[in-house]
């Protein structure tokens, strides 16, 4: 909902007052029983709606699309799944389904892109952290850049690059196994770096603890991490950076 249009098609008497009342009486949440729909988010936080798809039963996942479709209200649902995904689709024309980020969105508002987000991955094992900050990213109306498979154990790969780094406004780092790929960006770009630990990797990697840590501690200044696989908590971060 575009509450500055509504407030404007008052001011303009292209609708009435009752009617922009009925509108605004949904806020600042739609109560459906265990589901409670926040229809306030997007005028609150500047973005729409994101919510964590995984465990969730379609009953309700279906209830929450049905709300924002109402509203014209744009809704990105993560960690989705593709039988759960081929559902809402059927229900929802306009939605879409980003099967590597397992992403469902369903979107009204078109967006114009800025900016450059830099997206680096250690290995081809982190792609699909790395695509679900991808797709995040450009829901919310960021310009996105890519480069996949630049991890240390052949660091000159990412040098071939550094031309890019340069260029980006934000850098999302990804990287499993000990982590190390953050701090080397870190120390070579004066841009912020947003470090994603990933579960991938060998005993001692503990399910990505190994990684996160080694980011924790990083000595180069700059880079702030996120948790554990949380691609979309990276994009989110880089968006607001990106849009400052």
């Amino acid at each position: 909902m575009d509450y500055e249009k509504l407030l404007k098609d008052v001011r303009n008497k292209k609708i009435s007052i009752k009617k922009a009342l009925n509108i605004l009486k949904n806020l600042p949440f739609v109560n459906k029983g265990i589901v409670k729909i926040d229809t306030h988010r997007n005028l609150r936080k500047g973005v729409c709606e994101i919510v964590f798809g995984e465990n969730k039963s379609i009953e309700d996942l279906k209830k929450i699309v049905k709300e924002y479709e109402k509203l014209q209200e744009d809704c990105i649902i993560t960690r989705l799944d593709k039988e759960k995904a081929e559902i809402l689709k059927k229900e929802f024309k306009k939605g879409f389904y980003y099967e590597k980020a397992r992403i469902f969105a369903l979107l009204f508002k078109r967006r114009r892109k800025k900016g450059k987000i830099l997206i680096l991955t250690a290995g081809t094992a982190d792609i699909p952290v790395a695509e679900e900050a991808k797709v995040i990213c450009e829901i919310l109306g960021n310009k996105v850049d890519t480069i996949y498979d630049v991890g240390v154990a052949g660091i000159h790969r990412l040098f071939h690059y550094y031309h890019r780094l340069r260029k980006a406004r934000v850098i999302i780092v990804i990287a499993g196994m000990e982590g190390a790929l953050a701090s080397i960006v870190g120390g070579l770009t004066d841009k912020p770096v947003i470090a994603v630990p990933t579960s991938i990797g060998y005993g001692a990697n503990f399910s990505g603890l190994a990684p996160l840590l080694t980011m924790l501690n990083t000595c180069a200044p700059g880079v702030c991490v996120v948790n554990i696989n949380n691609g979309f908590g990276a994009g989110y971060l880089a968006h607001l950076i990106n849009n400052l």
